[in-house]
This record gives structure tokens, sequence and C-alpha cells, in this order.
């Protein structure tokens, strides 16, 4: 019964995690393929190649081009293994810190749990959590690209996500799905030492200083402050973007 009840409870918070970053995906999608344009494009001035066309500049200045050359509804190409992505790198990376805070690293006596402990369990989850995703962040950037290079002349390579999986896989074998794989678990392990730390000690100072009690009113406000937070580092890295 009590396996049952952790297998119930792993689930339900799965399903939360994964329902947020669903919609949290959704609406700031458009800042991520803003991204990926813009970085694209600079990679292709490096190496001496043609942008496309009058070169995007800045956040906004990509937007609109996206808008103006593309359609509105562009802004989100490639959203679906964005939000793949997302439920399988979310979900895991929660209940693998859970599962390291309870199983591995473990709570004082008193219930407390040290943030350098949160801090490093973290790191891990959200390192695991990300390779686990690797081949659905491959597919969300090719697929994100597919708008420039129709608009350049160029045939589609993939016509959805499932045909992005297997094009990637036939090309490159499995292996091939995590190409590139290194940087991108880098990057979600350091991005996670902070904001499931944070998420962790928001809850249970929740806990300890309101009346709030441990139940999907405070899981749900404390995920809020933690989307809220990946929201504005969004933010940040795009402006950084347009003022460099």
């Amino acid at each position: 019964m009590k396996q049952l009840d952790s297998v119930e409870q792993f689930a339900y918070k799965f399903s939360l995690s994964a329902v947020s970053a669903t919609c949290a995906e959704t609406v700031t999608y458009p800042l991520d393929i803003t991204k990926t344009r813009l970085q694209i494009q600079g990679e292709q001035v490096i190496r001496g190649g043609s942008a496309g066309g009058v070169p995007y500049r800045g956040m906004m200045g990509t937007a609109l081009g996206i808008v103006q050359e593309e359609g509105f509804l562009q802004l989100w190409d490639g959203v679906k293994p964005a939000i793949t992505r997302h439920i399988i790198y979310t979900g895991s990376r929660m209940g693998f810190y859970e599962f390291l805070r309870e199983n591995v690293l473990l709570k004082k006596a008193d219930g407390s749990f040290p943030i350098w402990k949160a801090v490093l369990g973290g790191l891990f989850a959200g390192g695991l959590a990300q390779f686990i995703a690797s081949p659905a962040d491959l597919v969300k950037v090719q697929m994100q690209m597919e708008g420039r290079r129709r608009l350049e002349g160029h045939p589609p390579r993939v016509k959805n996500m499932w045909h992005a999986f297997a094009r990637i896989a036939s090309e490159g074998g499995v292996r091939g799905l995590w190409s590139g794989w290194l940087p991108n678990v880098q990057r979600a392990a350091l991005v996670n030492m902070g904001d499931l730390a944070t998420y962790d000690s928001v809850k249970h100072a929740l806990l300890r200083h309101t009346s709030l009690q441990d139940n999907y009113v405070t899981h749900a406000f404390s995920r809020t402050l933690l989307y809220f937070g990946q929201w504005l580092f969004r933010i940040s890295g795009c402006y950084h973007e347009y003022t460099s």
C-alpha cells in the first residue's frame, strides 16, 4: 500500500508539473524561437555564410520579421516538440530531485533540508532530466528553423515532429538523437541548481510560516514562483541578445 501511495504521489506531481510547464512553454515559446533564430543567424555570419536576406536585428526585430515574412502563427513553429521536451524534462527533474532528497541526500532529523543539499540535488536532477529530454530539444531546434529555410528557397527537411525524430535516427542512429547533449545538460544542471533549490526552499518556507498546508495550492503557488523565475531568466537572455 505504501508503494502504491508513492506511485500515486509521483503521478500527481508529474501531472501537475507537466500541465504547468505546458502552459509556461506555450506562453513563452515566441521568445525561444526568437533566441534560436538570432543564435543561428550569428553562427552563419561568423562562418561567412548568408543569413538569408536582411539579417534580423535584436529580439523585437526578429519577432516582427518572423510575423511579417512567415505569419503570426510561425512564432509557435516547433512548439509540439518543445512541449514534449518540457513534459519529460520538468516532470522528470521533480521526480529525480525528490528521490534524491528522500533516499540519497536525506533530510535532517528535524525534517529540514540544508540548502547545500538542495543545490546538489537540483544539479544532478536537472542534468539527468535534460539528458533524457535531449532528443526532443534537438527536434525543436530543427523545426524552429524550417520557416526560415522555406523563405530562403531550401526544401523542407522535416514534415512534423515524428518525421524529425525518424530522420535524425535514420541518419545518425539512436546516438544521433543525443547530438549536442553535453552543453544542454551542463546548462540545465546549473539552472536547476538554483531553480529546484529555490522551489523546495520556498515551498517549505510557506509551510513553516503561513497557514498553507502541503497540498495542491502550495505546490501550485511554489511552481508559479519557479516558472516566473524561469521567465525572467529567458527575458534576460533575450535582452542580452538585443543589446549585444
